[in-house]
């Protein structure tokens, strides 16, 4: 921060704990603290709250005193299950010294075997195997430039078919809401004539209002809601893209970030290889490529895993939604 020139207000350097509470602060978000409670501000947020909280986990990874560095958990505890016992995977620093004075540091990952029921016999693996099958994972999903092309092609072509039929829908209802109106006013000059008795004029005003208001909340959904999709979609398509940038970079927490946003619980290591839930089957395929609760990021792996069989042009539409456009299920 000093070496951009942001400095406290008394031209100091900004302390860390003192940038550990800006970061820690909701209120950009959208949130705010007041008398101990979480209220929710009328304010613009400038940040998402899924940024938030990749900065808490980060935060929460990197925060440990420096002094007790091999107290600290490992980077990808609380990422990985044991295929065999269904227990997590932990981490555990060594030291093995050797006669000739070398010394060795090693990070091992193994299963807790907290499972009383299963005797589980599956062996640790080094951090440095499992980070280049977590990296090797991680790139499979990434995105390839030629598909995000296509895909942006697609979403702008599809949100500006879709603003126009949304005017067109939106035109229709203001126009009913108007002879809604027109009716209210018919009504109400009628009863006032004494035409119409009392309890059919309410009966009838009752009706013609809440179907006006039905419509006022149809228009608001269409206008604020439905159509905003293309700003995040294209947003999830620069997080994809650079997926294989992380893959090959060197922090583990970011890739365990990545990881969890991607394969969510479903990391196994079982007889030391890594892998992801039924990766390959036909069921994973179907769901992800369906109708069923599959994410964009499992659409995503999917359609990888079918790319030596299908051609692109046909696989890039398995990651288009139907009818709402092309709006992930989730966004960073």
């Amino acid at each position: 921060m000093a070496k951009h020139n942001i400095f406290s207000k008394t031209g100091k350097k900004i302390h860390k704990s003192r940038a550990t509470s800006i970061l820690s602060n909701p209120f950009y978000t959208g949130l705010f603290r007041y008398g101990g409670e979480l209220h929710e501000g009328k304010y613009e947020p400038i940040i998402s709250k899924k940024l938030f909280d990749q900065a808490q986990e980060m935060l929460k990874q990197r925060g440990k005193p420096d002094r007790k560095p091999k107290n600290d958990p490992q980077p990808f505890c609380g990422l990985i299950s044991c295929a065999s016992c269904g227990m997590m995977i932990t981490g555990e620093y060594k030291v093995k010294k050797q006669k000739n004075g070398n010394v060795h540091e090693y990070v091992y990952y193994h299963c807790t075997k907290k499972n009383k029921m299963v005797k589980c016999e599956e062996p640790c693996i080094r951090q440095k195997e499992m980070d280049l099958q977590l990296s090797s994972l991680i790139q499979k999903v990434s995105l390839p430039k030629d598909w995000a092309e296509e895909l942006n092609r697609l979403a702008l072509q599809d949100h500006k078919t879709s603003a126009q039929s949304l005017s067109a829908c939106v035109k229709e209802k203001r126009d009913k809401i108007s002879s809604i109106s027109q009716r209210l006013e018919r009504l109400l000059n009628g009863y006032l004539d004494q035409d119409i008795e009392r309890e059919i004029y309410r009966e009838q005003k009752s009706k013609l209002l809440l179907s006006k208001k039905s419509l006022e909340e149809e228009i608001y959904n269409l206008s604020h809601k439905q159509n905003d999709w293309l700003e995040p979609f294209q947003n999830w398509l620069k997080v994809a893209q650079e997926l294989d940038k992380i893959a090959s970079d060197s922090d583990l927490f970011a890739k365990k970030v990545c990881a969890k946003e991607i394969f969510g619980t479903n990391l196994l290591l079982s007889e030391k290889t890594l892998r992801a839930c039924a990766p390959n089957s036909d069921s994973f395929l179907a769901d992800s490529l369906g109708d069923s609760d599959g994410n964009h990021w499992d659409a995503l792996r999917a359609s990888r895993i079918l790319a030596l069989k299908k051609p692109i042009s046909s696989l890039i539409s398995s990651l288009l939604v139907p009818s709402v456009g092309i709006e992930p299920t989730s966004m960073p």
